[in-house]
């Protein structure tokens, strides 16, 4: 349905969505930024033709670290989206991951605040874009997954984030594992 849509618009103009949606990206989008940016005007298209009436366009920002594929931010009309799952899965974004987050920004305007998945959120993402309400992806994240050291124990080797390796050597914290109980230490290199 979406991806009828998109075919059917592709060729109109998104300068008026460019110009509402300040501040843009200070580097020039990429080509997988500027379909995702495209993808965001037709689902607000498609919103507003269900609704009956105009939207405001969000802020767009691809600067989203981690394991999340993109985040909204109601209250701030903004939405954030993760670069480097974008490059390896542009289909899945265009698709699913606008979309969802697009439905938490008109959820937020619609009926203010509410469960982050509750049913006024489901009940959006199945009129207006006729999609399943998912609450998370299955993209492969092995390429933004977060570094890891190896920690010592009774039971063997753990594996501790770099945030937290970073609190130890600070001594900010210490960390037990949760089978043995044991306090973890830095393995030797």
């Amino acid at each position: 349905m979406l991806s009828q849509l998109f075919r059917s618009l592709k060729s109109a103009s998104t300068a008026e969505y460019h110009q509402a949606s300040e501040p843009q990206p200070e580097a020039a989008a990429s080509e997988a930024q500027q379909a995702v940016l495209d993808a965001i005007e037709l689902c607000y298209l498609k919103a507003e033709a269900a609704l009956g009436h105009a939207l405001k366009r969000p802020s767009v920002s691809f600067a989203l670290r981690g394991r999340s594929a993109g985040t909204a931010h109601p209250t701030e009309n903004r939405l954030r989206f993760n670069p480097v799952l974008l490059e390896q899965n542009l289909h899945t974004f265009t698709h699913e991951v606008v979309p969802h987050e697009i439905c938490h920004l008109l959820c937020f305007q619609l009926h203010g605040k509410t469960r982050p998945h509750g049913k006024e959120w489901q009940s959006l993402m199945r009129r207006i874009y006729g999609l399943a309400p998912r609450t998370t992806h299955s993209m492969d994240i092995s390429s933004v997954k977060p570094r890891t050291l190896p920690y010592q124990c009774g039971c063997g080797v753990v594996e501790l984030s770099i945030r937290r390796h970073n609190k130890v050597m600070r001594g900010q914290a210490k960390y037990q594992c949760r089978r043995c109980g044991q306090l973890l230490s830095p393995q030797p290199s």
